[in-house]
């Protein structure tokens, strides 16, 4: 059992919190029984450690099955061990190391895609990790991040997603202008999320083609450069004395409008 919470083999697992360390090592950590449940079902090639407290390995007899399953071993440790690799404070007594593995945004437009999230300069891990949980539980095709997103392997991004990371295709490091002119190259109307943009409700039957999605920054939106790729920008209506609606929560209107559109065979013949 790992005892020692200042191990070099902790701290380099504890380092990963870091974005700099994930760059180097090509590492993420995931924390807790969902996460590492999620991890072992859906992409256990990428697992490369396994760690977990005896009581907490004994508790899930589900992540247990699936460890066993995908001929994963699991490593003892400490609370006091689980608790210096991990970014929360109460980490479940389970941590997990995983490979990167982003798809590349040729593979995503290569299998005909009806529905794209795109996301430029999304900042708030909170934010991208619900936005990412949101596109998996419409049925999106793949999420796009370009490179002024945050992270999607910063702990709180995939700890904000529960599961949805390993559930769905998610692209990094694209230019707005790259992923815009694939996706209208692969027949996508691209439509923006933005306070300056049309009426929604006047433009709901254009949901039901095929589209890309662009969610832009939480405090600015879209900046004009951006807009200037879009082939329509639309507006949530506000009803009541909100002043506005969380980036999250609107786009998860948007996508679900759309998927709601698609699944109901009114697109065009």
């Amino acid at each position: 059992m790992l005892e020692n919470p200042r191990s070099p083999r902790v701290r380099a697992v504890a380092k990963l919190t870091k974005r700099a360390a994930r760059q180097e090592t090509g590492l993420y950590l995931l924390e807790g029984p969902q996460a590492a449940r999620e991890a072992l079902v859906w992409r256990p090639d990428t697992l490369i450690e396994l760690y977990a407290t005896p009581s907490a390995w004994e508790k899930h007899q589900d992540i247990r099955d699936a460890a066993s399953d995908a001929d994963v071993d699991v490593e003892f440790a400490s609370e006091a061990v689980i608790e210096a690799m991990a970014d929360t404070v109460t980490p479940q007594g389970i941590i997990a190391v995983a490979r990167q593995v982003p798809t590349s945004v040729r593979d995503i437009f290569a299998d005909d895609p009806k529905l794209i999230v795109i996301c430029e300069e999304v900042r708030d891990p909170g934010n991208l990790g619900t936005i990412i949980r949101a596109a998996d539980a419409v049925g999106a095709d793949a999420v796009i991040l370009t490179g002024r997103t945050v992270d999607p392997f910063n702990p709180k991004v995939v700890r904000a997603t529960t599961g949805s990371l390993f559930h769905l295709p998610v692209a990094v490091g694209i230019e707005l202008a790259d992923a815009a002119g694939r996706a209208r190259s692969a027949g996508l109307r691209i439509v923006a999320a933005d306070v300056g943009g049309e009426d929604f409700v006047d433009h709901r039957g254009t949901l039901a083609e095929p589209t890309a999605w662009v969610f832009g920054n939480e405090a600015r939106g879209l900046d004009d450069d951006a807009l200037a790729l879009v082939d329509l920008s639309l507006r949530l209506p506000i009803y009541g004395r909100a002043e506005s609606l969380n980036l999250a929560t609107a786009a998860s209107v948007c996508l679900y409008e759309s998927a709601f559109a698609q699944r109901a065979g009114n697109g065009p013949e």
